[in-house]
């Protein structure tokens, strides 16, 4: 991360304390006025405030991307990156330069899928629009070579009757024969088109799946969780969401390496998707963490369903299959909530979460219900 004085006073300016000679306004900025502009000017410093003692506290430099990635954080401007800092903090995990680096291009890549989504979609528009387009206007030339044909043979049967006719014959076949090339051409654009619909579809499923498990990815599961939400509301079916989250993966890794955490990663994985249905969704949320998604199963269900699994996995032994040096046991903790207790499923995932840290903070290898609201 490269730094200077300029940028490091811009941000500083941008963060509300400008430096030495520039305590003005710049021109052309808006600055409030009245009675408001000291509770701005406080807000401000607040804010700078904490951003300092986040860098302070972690150890982390003073550099442009730290300030910016550290307001993002604090301001609210990117609650992922902050939601993520909260969850290392809470797991007495240190906020490293490098973890801080992956994280925010982790929201940063996530922003960015949200863009190509759009784009894809406004792809697939455009190549619906041509295929109709194109399928109607061979439609159209079928029908016209059609009728051209039959004129054609009409001429053809009065050729005798002179030079002139027999003239029109041949400019006619001559026209009919490119038609039929064009008719062949606009078929051709239609199967070309389809076949980009398909590509399209393609790139839209592998954006949703996470590639080390095979298991759809935190994208997907969203997407299920609305569509879900709607179908369960409207039809008065309970609707569970939960988090597992690995214990002592990092252990894992230090001990053992990252391929080491890959498998394990996919043994939990396979273990929790065992009970995936069409109403049961599972999906990596991201790291040691994965997701799942009940519906027309009660919270207290889900939780046997979770006890079961995790009492299976933590009987098991695994070994490494390169070094044949045995890994222990593997055991995961999870926090489940009722989507309708909380009033919606982002509230229900927040409460979610603070139950599968209660689990982690009451001995792991367990499963704990968020109480409901009072």
């Amino acid at each position: 991360m490269g730094s200077s004085d300029g940028s490091i006073g811009q941000l500083f300016g941008w963060l509300g304390r400008r430096g030495q000679g520039s305590a003005d306004a710049t021109e052309g900025e808006q600055q409030p006025n009245g009675s408001a502009a000291p509770l701005f000017d406080q807000a401000r410093r607040d804010l700078l405030d904490e951003i300092t003692a986040f860098l302070l506290r972690h150890r982390l430099d003073v550099t442009p991307d730290n300030l910016a990635v550290a307001h993002g954080a604090l301001s609210g401007a990117n609650p992922g990156l902050a939601r993520q800092i909260e969850r290392r903090v809470r797991d007495g995990l240190d906020v490293t330069q490098t973890w801080l680096d992956e994280a925010a291009a982790t929201e940063v890549a996530r922003s960015r899928d949200l863009d190509v989504d759009s784009l894809l979609v406004k792809i697939e528009n455009l190549v619906d629009n041509y295929s109709r387009n194109t399928s109607v206007a061979r439609d159209a030339t079928a029908e016209y070579n059609e009728k051209l044909e039959h004129h054609v043979a009409e001429l053809v049967e009065v050729e005798e009757t002179g030079q002139i006719i027999s003239d029109l014959a041949q400019l006619a076949k001559a026209m009919l024969e490119r038609s039929r090339q064009l008719e062949a051409d606009m078929r051709r654009s239609e199967d070309e088109a389809e076949s980009l619909r398909r590509s399209l579809a393609k790139a839209k499923r592998d954006a949703e799946v996470d590639h080390l498990t095979g298991l759809p990815n935190r994208r997907a599961f969203e997407t299920v969780l609305e569509s879900e939400y709607r179908e369960a509301r409207a039809a008065v079916e309970p609707l569970v969401v939960a988090f597992c989250d690995i214990d002592h993966f990092k252990r894992v890794n230090d001990n053992h390496g990252h391929d080491v955490g890959d498998r394990v990663l996919r043994v939990i994985g396979e273990a929790l998707s065992a009970v995936s249905n069409d109403k049961c969704h599972v999906a990596r949320h991201g790291g040691e963490e994965f997701v799942m998604l009940f519906r027309g199963s009660t919270a207290a269900e889900a939780k046997a369903s979770l006890d079961t699994i995790r009492e299976r996995m933590a009987e098991r032994r695994l070994v490494s299959r390169t070094t044949d040096e045995p890994i222990g046991q593997v055991t995961f903790s999870a926090g489940v909530a009722d989507v309708f207790d909380f009033g919606d499923p982002r509230a229900a995932l927040k409460a979610a979460d603070d139950a599968l840290y209660a689990a982690k903070e009451g001995g792991r290898n367990q499963v704990l219900v968020a109480e409901k609201p009072v």
